[in-house]
């Protein structure tokens, strides 16, 4: 049985960084595309299916931080793509701006080629081997909300909730154990699956958006100096 090559799109106007990069990755079961443009990129998606973007952030006819807003709030099927985000320089704000749009990780550029593969796998990771995981498929009902983990899908009231992989791992892993007070560290442990070398306002980030996605429920909850925890009732307790 031959190797799974998990299929990469690097959008990056540098034209000699793709080459070389592709040769690297390879070693890795990565197979890379690359375009030089946003709207070269979207023809791409629109008509192939790859595991992972590569989104620089200087692009021109749109920034990386637009573009990666328009794949996280379009329509198309492959809009919860997992996205890794280059930056220029290690500016917090950029990395921020980054994962407040959507992006599921970022890395500064000059970066070393190994992490790159390394933060790529950890992403493909989550999202791709998290369902055939120990832990059996099931549905996770609470008052208000529920988290069907055989589909990835979380619904509340009103409907569908559209969250990123990253969002439905964070919020799935804090449901898995309601009341169990999770710190910033811990969760950027278990989400990245190595040691947290990133700064804990990336856990703040992810649970404002999921917070606002979440709306009008109150289910997680933030304990000064300590963390997050899940704060809904199992379904069937209390009003639900």
């Amino acid at each position: 049985m031959g190797v799974t090559m998990h299929r990469l799109l690097l959008i990056d106007d540098d034209e000699a960084l793709a080459a070389p990069l592709a040769s690297y990755l390879a070693r890795f079961d990565f197979a890379l595309s690359a375009v030089t443009r946003p709207s070269a990129a979207l023809a791409r998606l629109a008509e192939e299916r790859f595991d992972a973007l590569i989104l620089d952030g200087m692009l021109p006819e749109m920034d990386g931080f637009a573009f990666c807003k328009r794949v996280r709030g379009g329509t198309e099927p492959w809009r919860e793509i997992p996205i890794l985000m280059l930056t220029a320089r290690g500016d917090l704000t950029d990395r921020v701006v980054g994962l407040e749009l959507g992006a599921d990780d970022y890395l500064a550029k000059p970066f070393e080629p190994r992490e790159l593969a390394a933060r790529l796998q950890t992403i493909l990771r989550r999202t791709r081997l998290a369902p055939a995981a120990a832990v059996p498929a099931t549905v996770l009902r609470f008052a208000g909300l529920e988290i069907d983990t055989a589909r990835r899908v979380v619904t509340v009231a009103a409907g569908g909730v559209e969250l990123t992989s990253t969002e439905y791992e964070l919020l799935l892993m804090l449901a898995r154990e309601p009341g169990r007070v999770f710190s910033r560290d811990e969760i950027l442990n278990r989400l990245r699956g190595q040691e947290a070398d990133l700064y804990t306002r990336a856990v703040d980030i992810l649970v404002s958006r999921m917070r606002r996605k979440l709306e009008p429920l109150e289910a997680l909850k933030t304990l000064r100096n300590a963390g997050y925890c899940f704060a809904l009732p199992a379904a069937g307790e209390g009003d639900a």
